[in-house]
């Protein structure tokens, strides 16, 4: 299993390679820093991504703009995409959703939140 995480704090991403570590140790993660970034490896990757996290808020392309280019990419299509983010806006939510991502998730304050989240993500996309 392949997760893609996409965001432009390094510290960020060492926590959530770290929760994924704790749900399953077999499970590869994939970073990039940007949207710009992450859709140049998506584009060139042999072993696709199960799932594909988003932060919202990043520079040169936001979440929502990387979502909606991902959507655009039929090998992608299928791929279950999470938008990650601080904000709890449930009308930023809604947008997410609408524009193909499979869940909205706050970023909690902790670790142990994170890993409890990404289990629950992992076992469900098991049984799909």
């Amino acid at each position: 299993m392949v997760y893609f995480f996409i965001d432009d704090d390094v510290d960020d991403q060492e926590i959530f390679g770290m929760a994924v570590s704790e749900v399953d140790a077999s499970i590869s993660c994939v970073f990039a820093s940007d949207g710009i970034e992450a859709l140049d490896k998506l584009r060139g990757m042999e072993i696709l991504p199960d799932s594909i996290f988003i932060d919202l808020n990043m520079p040169r392309m936001n979440g929502k703009e990387c979502l909606e280019e991902i959507r655009k990419l039929d090998h992608l299509k299928d791929i279950p995409v999470y938008i990650y983010s601080t904000s709890v806006d449930p009308r930023l939510a809604d947008e997410c959703r609408e524009l193909g991502a499979k869940q909205f998730i706050v970023k909690p304050p902790g670790l142990h939140l994170l890993t409890e989240i990404l289990r629950q993500i992992t076992q469900s996309n098991k049984r799909s």
